[in-house]
């Protein structure tokens, strides 16, 4: 598993991964392999992170077909334009990288298998299997060490000294303390909110 945060604050969002990837019971720390789990997308707006929570399949699939899309068809600037986005790259990962839409018989709609965390200038979203998105107001988290980050972050949040990096990295530092499927060493990038909050 992993785990991935997201945290707005003083006109700035933050995004922050730890890099350890696991097969079952065996470990593939950052020695082993270059496990960069943020990477950007150059939207329609602007520059765009994301990260995911998951298949380590996932990583490369999302990229490539992220990547094979006219760039102004990208839109990531709201959730409605996120929602659309992905509607719209629903068919091209079923049709291109064969993914497997079932989780469940009795779902109310395919599964697009996803759990992923996007920051921009417009804010911190979390995209979820049913293409539910959500927008997050001061910070979120995915992945196996979202409750050890959730709790660290939720903490530091409210120290007026603290910065968007300052609550992200600690809330990586709390997953990669207590969750055994997380561990340094950590990435973490900064973009400029559009709107501060």
């Amino acid at each position: 598993m992993t785990t991935v945060v997201a945290v707005r604050k003083g006109g700035q969002v933050t995004m922050a991964a730890d890099s350890l990837v696991t097969f079952g019971d065996t470990r593939l720390s950052h020695r082993a392999e270059t496990n960069q789990k943020i990477f950007t997308v150059e939207d329609a707006a602007g520059t765009s992170l994301f990260a995911l929570a998951g298949a380590a399949a996932h990583f490369l699939v999302l990229q490539h077909a992220l990547a094979a899309q006219p760039r102004e068809q990208l839109l990531f600037g709201s959730k409605h334009e996120i929602f659309r986005t992905f509607t719209m790259l629903h068919p091209v990962l079923k049709d291109s990288f064969f993914m497997q839409t079932k989780e469940d018989e009795h779902e109310p709609y395919e599964s697009s298998q996803f759990t992923m965390l996007m920051a921009n200038h417009s804010g911190i979203y979390g995209i979820y299997s049913y293409r539910e998105v959500f927008e997050f107001k001061e910070f979120w988290a995915i992945g196996s060490g979202r409750s050890f980050a959730l709790g660290a972050m939720h903490a530091a949040y409210d120290i007026k000294s603290r910065t968007s990096r300052d609550v992200a990295e600690a809330g990586i530092a709390a997953a990669c303390e207590f969750d055994r499927n997380s561990a340094p060493p950590v990435d973490v990038l900064t973009l400029k909110l559009k709107v501060s909050k």
